[in-house]
């Protein structure tokens, strides 16, 4: 019995370590992708350079043509990328993690990081309103299904380590290590292989993978904003913030569904690069001429809550960030939706403060930041389906603590209204759709083995060493 127990001991102490591995090396390559996003981003300035320089006689009509062009390149290099080389690294990833999990789909680790990372730069550096992540956390899952095949681990290890994967792809992205634990528990319950080794491996994941994104860009919160305390006078002001973003999360969803089975629709056979080519080339002249419609949006929110817009512009900044993630979305490109949703958030938050100053003149300042903040959290909730996250992803990004209480507030209420609407959270909806695209059968509807148990997967026992 000693003997068994010390090998178990030294077998739980390997995971831990395998763990830690993983979210080291996760938290490098997710770091080294933000880099690289954030250079390749730079493009509509070093063109702007080389034009006044090589062609200073350029009239601006002719430099939005070829900023569309150039754009649409490059949205065009990483849709190939994803059809030939690995079609489960288009989008988010975080279905294919959550179905991996299930045992319902498979990551192709070899596959997915070259054309996740490499893709990735492509689709976020051209401007797509897409955010980084899902690939990160995609990434991250596969770094970890390396590790399972390198260590033979069996199933239920394996599958702890993806989610530990997962976690530390978001930590890296966000450098939100407890938003992406709770992230692992809320929103993979129905996968995660739940327990004490595996929710302790998910932890160190997160912790090394933030602890290695710290060193390289520093400590503080990745969206850091300043928002005074909010009267609690003004609560009831969010809980119906919180019923807003309820239905704006629940339209949110299914417009993503319906914009990316049109771009299927549309890209039939030959046809297959037309709405890449057109979105990238709008995206490229947005780019220059309104930069605020493109990319994942994550500084935009921050500018939005620090400088006060007018309350037309934010309806309009409203409408056309909505419409281009749905675009974005369509091309089927590498790319995730926790920034565009936070970016669409601020300015929903925003726009809804701003018309409750206007209308009622004696709210104090800060309260519309204070909403636009908490508005990050509530959509979140209303389409993910997961509160908690929300919550303390929010404070996380942005160190707004004091806004604990009222975030709560929006984000529990936008999760009522989203399930009494029938929403179902959106990499649920969108698992399901792969699967069937797939040919294979949701979850739901596979029903019970023929001996009662729950048939959830096809792993094999033991996952064996790549060849």
């Amino acid at each position: 019995m000693a003997g068994e127990a010390g090998t178990r001991r030294t077998r739980d102490i390997s995971y831990y370590v395998f763990a830690i591995i993983v979210g080291g090396i996760t938290g490098l390559v997710g770091t080294a992708f933000h880099l690289g996003v954030n250079a390749m981003l730079q493009w509509p300035q070093v063109l702007r350079r080389m034009a006044a320089e090589w062609w200073p006689d350029l009239p601006e009509y002719g430099f939005l043509l070829i900023c569309g062009l150039f754009a649409a390149v490059l949205v065009l290099v990483a849709t190939w990328m994803v059809r030939t080389f690995a079609p489960e690294a288009g989008g988010s990833g975080v279905q294919e993690v959550e179905g991996a999990m299930e045992g319902l789909r498979e990551v192709r680790w070899a596959r997915v990081l070259p054309v996740k990372f490499v893709g990735g730069l492509m689709s976020l550096g051209s401007g797509l309103v897409v955010g980084r992540e899902g690939p990160t956390i995609h990434m991250g899952a596969s770094i970890a299904r390396a590790a399972s095949g390198w260590f033979a681990l069996e199933t239920r290890d394996a599958r702890g380590l993806l989610a530990s994967g997962a976690a530390a792809g978001l930590a890296a992205a966000f450098n939100a290590p407890l938003a992406a634990i709770l992230f692992v528990i809320e929103e993979t319950r129905r996968q995660f292989p739940y327990g004490f080794k595996t929710y302790s491996a998910v932890i160190l994941a997160a912790v090394a993978s933030g602890v290695v994104t710290s060193l390289i860009t520093g400590t503080r919160p990745f969206m850091e904003v300043t928002v005074p305390e909010t009267p609690l006078l003004y609560l009831p002001a969010f809980a119906v913030l919180g019923i807003v973003l309820g239905f704006v999360g629940v339209l949110f969803n299914r417009s993503l569904v319906w914009s990316m089975d049109v771009g299927l629709s549309i890209g039939k056979g030959s046809s297959f690069y037309v709405v890449p080519a057109l979105v990238g080339f709008a995206v490229g002249i947005l780019a220059t001429v309104q930069p605020e419609a493109t990319q994942g949006g994550e500084m935009l929110a921050v500018t939005l809550i620090e400088n006060r817009l007018p309350l037309l512009v934010l309806a309009g900044l409203v409408v056309i960030r909505f419409v281009m993630t749905m675009a974005s979305y369509s091309t089927g490109a590498p790319g995730g939706i926790f920034a565009p949703i936070l970016a669409l958030a601020t300015a929903t938050g925003m726009l809804y403060g701003t018309a409750l100053e206007t209308l009622l003149p004696g709210v104090p300042a800060g309260v519309a930041a204070a909403l636009a903040v908490a508005a990050m959290g509530g959509l979140f909730s209303s389409t993910v389906r997961a509160p908690l996250v929300g919550v303390v992803l929010v404070l996380e990004l942005t160190g707004a603590y004091t806004l604990l209480v009222p975030a709560i507030l929006t984000c529990v209420f936008a999760n009522i209204i989203a399930e009494w609407l029938g929403g179902k959270p959106i990499y649920e909806v969108l698992l399901d759709r792969t699967l069937r695209l797939s040919g294979q059968r949701p979850p739901a509807a596979r029903g019970k083995a023929a001996d009662g148990s729950e048939q959830i997967g096809g792993w094999d026992e033991t996952i064996r060493r790549p060849e």
